[in-house]
C-alpha cells in the first residue's frame, strides 16, 4: 500500500526549552523523557492531582538533543491552556515555554512502508503498532507540497487502530488515564518517579481496577450518531464516540459489558447491533 500523508490541522506546537526542561517535564508528566532515541518521541499526559487527564500529547526532543529542549505536539484547541498550565508548574525552573503553532505544523504518514519525504522532526506514533509516523515541520512550501490524504482517511485509520481522540471519544479533565487507554498506548512509565496524579494511576494499575475503557466497536450497518448509548437489554453500558463506516470507538463500563456477555445479551446502539472488541 502507498504511504498516505495527512496534514493534521487540529494540532498545536509548544516549545519547552532551557537548562531545566528535561527535569521539569520528567517531574510533571506520565511518561519519561529520559534517553529518548533519535527518531522517537514520547506520548504522555498531564493529570490533575486526582489522576484525571487534562492533556495528552507527544514530547519530541529538538535535533540538538534534550539539552536544547523539546517540542510538544498537542491538541490545537488546548495549546493556550496547556502553555498556561505548564507555566503554573514552572516555579523557579530555568525554562522557557512558548506557543510555536504559527511556525510549525504536524503531518501524519501512515498505511505504507515508504520513508517520510519531508524534512522536520520525524517520530513514530507509538500509540498503536501500525499508526505510522508523524513529522513536525515548518509551515510553508514544504507542507504545501505534501500529497495530503483527506482527513477522513486519517480518522478511519485512527479508529481502525483503536486510538481515541479527545473531545470525541473522551472528555479532557473528566476521564482517568485508564478510561482512555493512555496506559495501553505507551503513554505511562510505571517505573519512573513521581508525577502529578501518579498515586491514582499506580493504584488502579496494580489493583487492575479500571472501571471503564475505550473499545473498538463494529456496527451491523450504518453507524449511529456520536453519543448514542450502547444498551445490553435495559442496561446502558457505554456510548458511541468516533465512527468511520461500520467501525467505531466507544467508552464502555467493563463490569456491565462482562455481565451482558455472561447473560448472552445482545448489544445495540440505537437500532443497530454492535460487536465489541476489548483493547489489547
Amino acid at each position: 500500500m502507498d504511504e498516505l500523508v495527512c496534514l493534521l490541522g487540529d494540532r498545536g506546537i509548544i516549545e519547552v526549552g532551557g537548562a531545566d526542561a528535561t527535569g521539569f517535564l520528567q517531574r510533571l508528566i506520565t511518561n519519561s523523557v529520559l534517553n529518548i532515541p533519535k527518531g522517537e518521541g514520547r506520548y504522555a499526559g498531564l493529570l490533575t492531582p486526582q489522576g484525571k487527564l487534562l492533556f495528552d500529547f507527544f514530547v519530541v526532543p529538538l535535533p540538538e538533543g534534550p539539552e536544547a529542549g523539546y517540542l510538544i505536539d498537542c491538541a490545537g484547541e488546548q495549546t493556550a491552556e496547556l502553555v498556561k498550565r505548564l507555566n503554573l508548574h514552572k516555579m523557579r525552573a530555568k525554562i522557557a515555554i512558548e506557543d510555536k503553532s504559527e511556525k510549525f505544523a504536524v503531518a501524519a504518514f501512515f498505511g505504507g512502508e515508504e520513508a517520510v519525504s519531508i524534512e522536520g522532526l520525524i517520530y513514530r506514533d507509538t500509540r498503536a503498532p501500525h499508526m505510522g509516523q508523524r513529522v513536525i515541520a515548518p509551515r510553508g512550501d514544504a507542507l504545501a507540497k505534501l500529497n495530503c490524504a483527506d482527513a477522513p482517511r486519517y480518522e478511519a485509520h485512527r479508529i481502525a487502530q483503536g486510538v481515541p481522540k479527545g473531545a470525541v471519544d473522551f472528555v479532557h479533565g473528566d476521564a482517568f488515564v485508564h478510561d482512555m487507554n493512555l496506559d495501553l498506548m505507551n503513554g505511562v512509565d510505571f517505573k519512573k518517579g513521581c508525577y502529578v496524579g501518579q498515586e491514582v494511576v499506580a493504584r488502579v494499575h496494580y489493583r487492575n481496577s479500571a472501571r471503564k475503557r475505550i473499545v473498538k466497536i463494529h456496527f451491523d450497518g450504518p453507524a449511529p450518531a456520536q453519543g448514542t448509548q450502547i444498551m445490553a437489554g435495559e442496561t446502558n453500558i457505554g456510548q458511541v464516540g468516533s465512527t468511520a463506516g461500520v467501525e467505531g470507538l466507544a467508552m464502555v463500563r467493563l463490569d456491565r459489558l462482562e455481565d451482558a456477555r455472561a447473560a448472552c445479551l445482545a448489544l445495540n446502539a440505537g437500532d443497530m447491533a454492535v460487536d465489541i472488541t476489548l483493547p489489547g
